[in-house]
């Protein structure tokens, strides 16, 4: 067993594209992890979803066995991070895990808003920054500009490695920074054990599989274990190391990062971010590192067959065991029937769970527009927090409604400054500051109400200014705004699953809008039907969908014009009976198409 000196637990950080992914494989190639046989492109990246899109989703370790230049052993723990800024909760479980971070700055693009979000992320977790330059060998590099651009704006002083991970140029150097810059794991294995869960997976035949970081101590097969947060108790029946496939390990001590198997079946008894003790030696408290996620997206989920409700619930406790920053209850909608509100960290992640509730469980779900966590006060003094329109108080019983901003960086080309900042002020943006990076790049600072920005705003964003402008954000509590509901209501019955919060300015536009596509998307009546817009009581916006004319004067051929008067005013008497007894049946693809009408509320 190599002793904690010879151990380096590390992360790759980096924007998305800037060759994380590819360098992770470029190690595993020269330590001789995987063989060239088994090699594919971004190994690490195992989900369909990941390699095709391009993007890390899910944090992952694997082990590496190192030989420096000298003959000396080193065991390194890689554990991959996704690089998407709603993936900063992945992000921040996965470097408490870690000592050190190689920091990946694409030489093309230079230091992007999620590189410094990230890079911060681990600057005050205390970790042990290293720059990397990537694609070097491409004619349009400019490495001297991007090492300028790691100092003024990271404070980096460290030359950074010039490699390219492509073609595995320079990655014999990063292997040497990693060894000689990255701090050995400071624990001791003869202290009662603790370790973090990072991460976690679900096996049908072992139960739940979690991936741990060994603080101090040591942990074996046999060992009874707890479980901090949840007091639940366990026997472990397997531990080992990820090279990236499982080996059985004889036992994990303080400072190797690994999986732990306990035959656990019940899914809610683990927690990621938890800290694993031994039953025989608990501690006092958990380990630091960890917070809970803070969703700040709400989105109501439905099967579009109810009889798969059951089998929604299923994918959902599966899924929150992998990814246990959404979190969700049940609902039921008068339109829509029994389902889910999920809270999301932002609208990637949102899109992420719902291709994947659909792809690995084969499930045909409806999702609902995206709202923000609104806080509401009464008159009578009272603070309620609302997540869902349908709960939105009584008009005439608000005092005063609050909404979450959160604090916008982006960086951007100067010659798009004009486009994004008009971009910025059709949202209600507040300037907050500007910053020159080079004499082509600049970054900007605006504060930015939550609910204008899960609204398309970063396709938007990337549109306006041709890709690119790259964006972060945190949050940075409530404020006060005059938000209203507004109802959509079909032949004067309210649909619930179509209402929705927006400010007062914006609520014609957005009314007139969805009468207008209701309009086109429902089926015609024997009446006609009214397609109202309201807010606080008042129609804001109306269509009116005529109803279908059934021709009851075909069979008059020729004869007294006051026959074919008495089948007409025999129809009409009709219509009238049905628009006072007629229900209008909203179709599933209506609802879908109206959900989708925010997408080009610009």
């Amino acid at each position: 067993m190599s002793p904690t000196s010879r151990i380096r637990n590390f992360s790759i950080i980096a924007h998305i594209d800037h060759g994380k992914s590819t360098l992770a494989d470029r190690l595993l190639e020269a330590t001789g992890t995987i063989s060239s046989r088994d090699m594919q492109a971004q190994i690490m990246d195992s989900m369909e979803l990941e390699r095709e899109r391009g993007i890390t989703i899910k944090a992952k370790a694997v082990r590496m066995d190192y030989r420096a230049p000298d003959g000396t052993e080193y065991v390194l723990n890689l554990i991959d991070t996704p690089g998407h800024v709603d993936f900063a909760y992945e992000v921040s479980r996965a470097l408490a895990a870690c000592e050190g971070a190689l920091l990946v700055v694409d030489a093309t693009q230079g230091v992007q808003a999620q590189t410094l979000a990230n890079a911060m992320l681990a600057q005050q977790v205390g970790l042990r920054v290293v720059p990397v330059v990537n694609k070097v060998d491409l004619p349009s590099a400019d490495v001297e500009g991007v090492t300028e651009q790691i100092f003024d704006t990271l404070k980096i002083l460290e030359d950074p490695v010039p490699i390219s991970a492509k073609s595995g140029l320079g990655v014999d150097k990063v292997l040497e920074a990693i060894i000689k810059e990255i701090p050995p794991p400071a624990g001791d294995p003869g202290k009662p054990l603790s370790a973090l869960i990072f991460d976690s997976s679900y096996s049908t035949f072992r139960g739940v599989i979690l991936l741990i970081r060994v603080v101090d101590g040591t942990i074996k097969k046999g060992m009874k274990v707890r479980f901090f947060s949840t007091g639940a108790e366990a026997v472990v029946e397997e531990v080992g190391v990820l090279k990236p496939k499982q080996v059985p390990a004889d036992q994990l001590s303080s400072g190797e990062a690994g999986y732990l198997i306990c035959g656990i079946k019940d899914i809610h008894t683990v927690r990621v971010g938890d800290t694993v003790m031994e039953s025989a030696q608990p501690l006092d408290k958990p380990l630091p590192g960890y917070k809970e996620a803070k969703p700040v997206v709400f989105a109501g989920i439905f099967p579009i067959d109810q009889t798969e409700y059951t089998a929604l619930k299923y994918a959902l406790d599966k899924l929150n065991l992998e990814d246990s920053s959404f979190n969700y209850t049940a609902e039921s909608s008068q339109a829509l029937g029994f389902g889910y509100r999920l809270g999301f960290l932002g609208l990637l992640h949102m899109d992420i769970v719902k291709e994947r509730l659909q792809r690995e469980f084969g499930l045909d779900l409806i999702v609902t527009a995206p709202n923000v966590v609104y806080r509401v006060q009464t008159n009578d003094g009272n603070w309620s927090v609302i997540d869902n329109p349908a709960k939105f108080p009584y008009h005439g019983d608000i005092k005063s409604v609050e909404e979450p901003f959160v604090l916008l960086t982006i960086v951007l080309p100067i010659e798009h400054q004009d486009a994004v900042l008009t971009l910025i002020k059709e949202r209600r943006g507040v300037y907050e500051g500007i910053e020159y990076l080079s004499p082509t790049r600049m970054l900007i600072k605006y504060e930015l109400p939550l609910s204008e920005m899960v609204v398309n705003f970063y396709d938007r964003l990337k549109s306006v200014s041709k890709g690119y402008a790259t964006l972060d954000y945190v949050p940075i509590g409530y404020r006060e705004s005059d938000m209203v509901k507004l109802e959509v209501l079909i032949h004067k019955e309210p649909v619930d699953a179509l209402s929705q919060i927006v400010h007062k300015d914006k609520a014609y536009a957005v009314g007139a809008k969805l009468c207008a596509k209701l309009k086109e998307l429902l089926d015609r009546q024997n009446f006609e039907v009214a397609i109202q817009a309201s807010i606080n009581g008042k129609v804001i916006a109306r269509e009116t969908l005529g109803a279908k004319r059934k021709d009851v004067i075909a069979k008059c051929y020729g004869g007294d014009i006051t026959r074919k008067k008495k089948l007409l005013t025999k129809q009409k008497e009709g219509k009238k009976r049905a628009k006072l007894i007629g229900q209008v049946e909203v179709p599933q693809e209506a609802f879908l198409a109206a959900l989708k009408i925010d997408e080009d509320n610009d």
